[in-house]
């Protein structure tokens, strides 16, 4: 087991905001794993081969590849999730270390993924680019994004929070639209990344009432960061409001949302 790394630049910020409400994340995430297992059938992981999961969070993919007989391997921004994903997985190497200064050596891995989380680097070709030089040539990189806006029923919790969020600098350019046909895998390109295949897919998260429903959606790290800005009583409150349209019969929530990937090659 590794000790935690030094961690700068986009992991010295979001770091602390995941770890804010880490178990309340573990499940959260524990709902996304079939978006996980489609990521690994795609790539084809087969037993004993050696796979990292950039930006693991709790452990949930390397438990799923664990249980395929892979040697599971993964780095995190947030000492607090990086915890909860040795509890989940106690054989992982999994370390605290930044995306974008992956502390791996080069040619080290025969599967690279990151599920949601290349996007919060400073520089994205540039942790796509790490993500290149610890997979072996030729190895399949899994990147997931999120999915047309139009289809990701989280998007009204998103305008909802966003008055309180903190503004965009003057004049900086709109985060690019990732799941739009072509953006990601040029992205990935210019990262030294040969693009493959991209598609899509659709699940629903599953919330029993309201405090399970605002327990899961203020754990995300941006939202922690609305609620360091605005309190959290603001925040909740805008969340539940903006989702009773998803609200169900028996009181619960469904949010179906899609995700968007490529399978490239290092």
């Amino acid at each position: 087991m590794s000790s935690a790394a030094t961690t700068s630049g986009s992991a010295s910020r979001w770091g602390p905001l995941w770890g804010a409400r880490a178990r309340d994340w573990a499940a959260v995430e524990e709902q996304q794993a079939p978006t996980y297992e489609e990521g690994l059938r795609r790539a084809g992981l087969e037993r004993g081969q050696s796979v990292l999961d950039v930006g693991c969070g709790t452990g949930v993919f390397l438990a799923l590849a664990a249980a395929r007989g892979a040697r599971v391997h993964g780095v995190d921004a947030s000492e607090d999730l990086v915890a909860l994903a040795r509890e989940r997985v106690p054989g992982a190497d999994v370390r605290v270390g930044e995306m974008e200064a992956l502390p791996f050596g080069d040619d080290s891995f025969d599967v690279v993924t990151g599920f949601n989380s290349f996007f919060f680097a400073d520089d994205m070709a540039a942790a796509l680019g790490e993500a290149a030089r610890v997979s072996k040539p030729g190895a399949p990189v899994v990147l997931q994004v999120w999915g047309d806006p139009e289809r990701c029923d989280l998007e009204a919790m998103k305008r909802a929070v966003a008055p309180f969020m903190p503004a965009s600098p003057p004049g900086a350019p709109a985060p690019p639209e990732l799941w739009r046909p072509g953006v990601l895998e040029e992205v990935a390109a210019a990262a030294g990344l040969r693009p493959e295949r991209a598609f899509d897919l659709t699940w629903a998260f599953e919330f029993a009432d309201d405090d399970h429903l605002a327990r899961a959606l203020l754990a995300p790290g941006g939202i922690v960061r609305a609620v360091d800005l605005a309190g959290e009583d603001a925040v909740r409150a805008a969340i539940v409001e903006a989702m009773a349209p998803y609200r169900t019969p028996g009181g619960g929530y469904l949010l179906r949302n899609e995700w968007h990937y490529l399978l490239a090659r290092a």
